[in-house]
């Protein structure tokens, strides 16, 4: 499958990303993948060094006649998020990314594909080993730790990199400019409780949300898609109100910046009311599927039958639990005032864990308005802290303040038009991106984003367009030849 990747024009840059997809690249799990890079550059006899963190730099001079033109970084993030299809057999530890051909399309097999932000990746790789393309000194800059804490750029030092001008290529509209994004920050709430054991006239079920798109917690978020948690709540909230459910365990979601796609519970009931329980769940379900029948057309809800658990959680603690799941604003909380069709603020309820005595809730809340950005993550506390739970922020990042008379946000709008026939979108987006964050140490840099076309990035319907891809890869090498002189 992997070779036919290889043979997709821009051939240099294809051959570069199915290299890239057959090392493992998670979050927190880069050392293959930093060891791959360092490689790489190693190999060209480029300077080519590790910072302190886990990021690393390539270093390539101007070709012939490109001397006199300002400095260049070219930045992608090296790692990857990890989802597949709950049928889907694959380590990600271990294996390399399965990819295909489908149409216009690069999917990968039941697993996420990778082009978030590989294909970025792969494009400085391919500059970075030509021989013919004309380009100013380029710093390539591989960040890690993007999709789970942009700890990689938060740990970049100031004075590393000498650009004047950065190009971030981790955009997913290929006629869309960026020159802004959303800052945010981790909302983690914890507590134990007690458990009580079932008794004997009681009887276990499981219930199974899945079939939803998931996406990704930024980019999808104003798409009206549906959340495995919140949608499982709802089931959970309806079964204790009208028959005394008692919740066991929940595994909902696994990333932050993921839509969650899947939901397990398991409950208990008493007996007696097995029948009504059976037909209320059929009926809650449709009615759930209907609401969500144009954006969630594959969702299913499965209510089965199974062994009772022998415990199940404290009565208080469950019933303040899911009124508290209930009561969290998942979705857009806020549209920007300033810049119109833009989310300004939301939040993704991105997992939630009940099992021994122990529950956990960790949400990803985003906004281009810092004051916005804590007003919504002070609800949730709010939300959480009432049912007497733990709450912590953590991995908090700035957003990307746009520039709109940057300098080189001139020289991509002008040769898009010239390329395309047309203006592109310029736009900022409710992704977090790392230019904020790289902002800080290098306040002086002009920076600007731009991709192809990926569509589904953080989940497992993953895609990237060829054509798409054919038409990013010339903005690039026009770009690299028109950047300003000194």
């Amino acid at each position: 499958m992997n070779s036919d990747i290889k043979s997709l024009e821009p051939q240099e840059l294809w051959q570069n990303f199915a290299k890239l997809n057959a090392v493992p690249r998670a979050s927190k799990k880069e050392e293959k993948v930093i060891a791959f890079m360092k490689a790489f550059g190693e190999k060209l006899g480029l300077e080519t060094f590790e910072d302190e963190v886990g990021n690393v730099i390539i270093k390539k001079p101007a070709t012939s006649g490109m001397e006199d033109r300002k400095t260049i970084v070219m930045q992608s993030h090296l790692d990857m998020v990890h989802q597949k299809n709950n049928d889907t057999q694959f380590n990600f530890d271990t294996q390399g990314i399965e990819m295909f051909v489908d149409g216009d399309w690069v999917r990968a097999k039941g697993t996420t594909l990778g082009a978030d932000n590989g294909l970025g990746v792969a494009t400085i790789m391919a500059i970075l080993e030509s021989k013919d393309i004309p380009h100013p000194a380029i710093e390539a800059l591989f960040t890690i730790d993007e999709e789970t804490g942009m700890t990689g750029a938060m740990g970049l030092k100031g004075g590393l990199l000498n650009g004047e001008i950065l190009l971030n290529l981790d955009t997913e509209e290929d006629d869309e400019i960026g020159v802004g994004c959303a800052g945010g920050v981790d909302v983690t709430a914890t507590r134990t409780y007690q458990v009580e054991e079932t008794t004997q006239d009681q009887i276990g079920f499981e219930i199974n949300v899945k079939g939803l798109q998931g996406g990704h917690s930024g980019m999808d978020i104003h798409k009206g898609l549906g959340n495995a948690n919140k949608i499982m709540n709802r089931l959970l909230f309806d079964g204790f109100e009208n028959f005394g459910l008692r919740i066991s365990e929940i595994e909902g979601g696994s990333l932050r910046n993921a839509i969650p796609r899947e939901s397990k519970a398991l409950v208990a009931i008493d007996s007696i009311h097995e029948d009504a329980f059976i037909m209320e769940m059929a009926q809650l379900s449709q009615t759930i599927k209907t609401e969500l029948r144009t954006m969630e057309p594959q969702l299913d809800i499965l209510v089965s039958k199974t062994e009772v658990p022998k415990l199940v959680m404290d009565l208080g603690v469950q019933e303040g639990f899911t009124k508290a799941v209930y009561a969290a604003c998942n979705g857009v909380y806020r549209m920007s005032a300033d810049i119109p069709g833009l989310v300004e603020t939301s939040n993704n309820m991105a997992k939630v864990l009940v099992k021994d005595g122990e529950l956990k809730i960790e949400c990803l809340t985003r906004s281009s308005v810092e004051s916005s950005k804590w007003d919504l993550a002070n609800s949730l506390r709010s939300s959480f802290e009432m049912t007497g739970c733990d709450v912590a922020f953590s991995g908090d990042y700035p957003g990307w303040t746009p520039n709109m008379d940057s300098p080189i946000l001139k020289v991509l709008e002008s040769l898009y038009i010239e390329m395309n026939g047309e203006k592109p979108h310029v736009a900022a987006c409710h992704a977090g991106l790392e230019c904020g964050i790289l902002g800080q140490n290098y306040p002086e840099m002009d920076m600007i984003s731009f991709g192809p076309n990926i569509r589904g990035a953080h989940s497992p319907d993953e895609r990237a367009q060829i054509s798409s891809t054919q038409k990013f890869w010339e903005f690039v090498k026009e770009i690299l030849k028109n950047i300003p002189k000194k």
